[in-house]
């Protein structure tokens, strides 16, 4: 059974997903999944249904890279692994969904980082 904590944050998601994809106009959509000690991030193709790049602090380059996974500064690794990785199968213009997450703090560190490494939204 859902609780009313759940039925909000889902209701949340849905307000913020329903405005993403109208902006989209057939762009892909980053998607960011942030728990309490990770955070993923992935590019994903709605009218098709495929993610196209991914990336979170648990891959093996961004976890050498940093003692956690739930700072900022690994945040920031993950956006510029995405972007690289986003480039690489030919993605440029993306548009950000954040997930129902308030835009700061690890969220925000992840989308300065790929838009600094060549993502724009």
């Amino acid at each position: 059974m859902t609780t009313k904590n759940e039925k909000r944050t889902e209701r949340r998601r849905g307000r913020t997903r329903f405005s993403v994809k109208a902006a989209a106009h057939g762009r892909p959509r980053l998607s960011v999944f942030r728990s309490g000690r990770h955070i993923y991030a992935q590019i994903i193709k709605d009218d098709e249904g495929k993610t196209l790049a991914a990336a979170s602090s648990i891959d093996t380059g961004v976890k050498d890279k940093s003692k956690k996974g739930n700072d900022k500064t690994t945040a920031a690794l993950v956006g510029k692994l995405l972007a690289e990785r986003a480039t690489k199968a030919g993605v440029k213009e993306v548009v950000f969904d954040r997930g129902g997450y308030l835009y700061h703090g690890r969220i925000k560190a992840l989308a300065d980082a790929a838009r600094e490494a060549g993502l724009s939204f």
